[in-house]
């Protein structure tokens, strides 16, 4: 029911966007869409380079009281939770705005080791729309994963946590259990907004935590989170330089899985992908290359797309080597990751008892908890953040993106393509890296920015190599490259 085949066919010329579906990827899909028709009508004003509005990196941010939140937002215990947990874990929301009554909801665990001197890592999920806490924390990287009863959790061996403390966001409001009390604004929802509410979120979510005021910080996240990971940390960068500001945030490296950077780029390297791989004909592929221009495409190159498309055929595209969910029990049974994870989770996160466990607020939300939200609207997504990504990189912090290897959503020849159009120099040439006495991926470094892919991973790479992205994480935040030999 929420996992269906998925390949982004752009055909301009009929306004059409061949797309399937599960729930995490529900937003990515309508987004696509509404960029499609946004060409279509030549209605560009939403579209370039993303660009605070002016004054805004500059404009003074709502500071809220947090006297004694902490202490109310620690989590006694989820429901099911396995035996033997031994870190704090804790959930409830941050006001952004409290004219409008907006609030955004976090959930957050400390390492069981180490927690007073780990670093501080934020964790987003993209879509634009779905929640870093039913996919990031749930299905990826958090300390649980949810069993097939919907009802009880199961610990990760590989849980990001091991490494860092790490504070999963869902935002915008209107996605999972964030939310307004203005209703219109979960129709202004956007770029520009995510970066500006989300920076709220940080500097009062360290007055209430004050003991990470100083800590290494460092954003991480994946798939459209390729905007905003970038638009925060430049947005973190501008409001550091202002002396008054009460919580300057320490803000170390950004790091993005399957990265949505680039709009040309993600296009055509989708169907290279889809060719390397041998999932469409040669035929479809030489028309491709004579008649596409991904920047503008045009008729003639939609045919070729669509006849591409058909020839891929039903394949799960954010792993195109793993089972559906409605495939069959056996087929289900021999894969690493359960592909009817998603099912879990939407069932365990709408029981009242975890819900009242986790202090979220269901009764003003017009909506169950959903892990893409359908109640947002997208009023402004710039064609590429490259250039923020490049003003990033000339700054000290760390920049980072990784790919695993099997998605064909945002492929790794995407981000291969982005990486050529910043044209950065190599520093350290192409390597295998290891995990676990096994080539866990190939990394080269560039002048401040580290790309790495991790062999096997779908888009959700700590869903499906759990071992190799701890890896790749723990080097990231060490300012290491990944282990060069076993």
């Amino acid at each position: 029911m929420r996992s269906t085949a998925l390949l982004a066919l752009l055909l301009v010329a009929q306004s059409v966007v061949y797309i399937g579906a599960n729930r995490n990827s529900n937003s990515l899909d309508q987004f696509l869409k509404d960029k499609i028709s946004d060409v279509v009508s030549k209605d560009r004003q939403s579209l370039g380079s993303f660009r605070l509005q002016s004054g805004e990196a500059y404009s003074s941010v709502y500071m809220g009281r947090q006297d004694g939140l902490m202490e109310a937002d620690k989590i006694e215990v989820l429901p099911g939770q396995p035996d033997g947990v031994n870190f704090d874990q804790y959930s409830g929301y941050v006001t952004v705005d409290p004219d409008h009554g907006r609030a955004l909801f976090y959930y957050f665990v400390e390492s069981p080791q180490n927690a007073s001197t780990n670093p501080l890592v934020l964790w987003l999920n993209g879509g634009p729309g779905c929640s870093s806490l039913g996919a990031g924390a749930m299905m990826e990287l958090g300390p649980f994963r949810v069993n097939s009863d919907g009802k009880s959790l199961y610990g990760n061996d590989y849980a990001w946590n091991n490494a860092a403390n790490v504070i999963f966001l869902e935002s915008p409001a209107g996605v999972g259990f964030s939310y307004s009390n203005t209703t219109s604004d979960y129709d202004q929802s956007g770029d520009n907004r995510t970066a500006i509410d989300t920076y709220t979120f940080l500097v009062n979510w360290l007055e209430r935590f004050p003991q990470y005021k100083s800590r290494d910080f460092f954003i991480t996240g994946e798939s459209y989170a390729g905007h905003y990971v970038p638009q925060l940390a430049q947005l973190i960068l501008q409001k550091n330089k202002i002396t008054n500001q009460t919580v300057l945030i320490n803000l170390r490296g950004i790091a993005i899985g399957n990265a949505y950077v680039d709009d040309e780029t993600n296009n055509q390297g989708q169907f290279e992908f889809y060719w390397e791989r041998a999932l469409y004909s040669d035929e479809a592929y030489e028309g491709i290359q004579k008649f596409c221009n991904f920047a503008n495409i045009s008729s003639e190159c939609g045919t070729y797309l669509n006849q591409a498309a058909g020839e891929v055929g039903p394949v799960y595209s954010y792993n195109i080597y793993a089972p559906f969910c409605d495939s069959p029990a056996s087929s289900r049974a021999a894969a690493e990751f359960d592909p009817c994870s998603e099912n879990y989770i939407y069932a365990y996160l709408n029981l009242p008892e975890v819900q009242k466990a986790l202090h979220a607020n269901v009764t003003g939300l017009p909506y169950p908890w959903e892990d893409c939200s359908s109640n947002i609207s997208w009023r402004d997504r710039p064609e590429t953040v490259l250039p923020v990504i490049q003003e990033l990189m000339a700054t000290e912090i760390k920049v980072w993106l990784y790919s695993g290897d099997v998605d064909g959503v945002v492929p790794v020849t995407a981000t291969k393509l982005a990486i050529e159009k910043l044209k950065p120099p190599v520093k350290t040439a192409w390597y295998p890296w290891f995990s676990q006495e096994e080539v866990g991926g190939y990394v080269v470094g560039y002048d401040n920015l580290t790309f790495v892919t991790v062999r096997g991973a779908g888009h959700f790479v700590p869903s499906y190599q759990p071992a190799r992205a701890l890896t790749l994480l723990s080097s990231f935040l060490e300012g290491k490259l990944p282990p060069a030999n076993p």
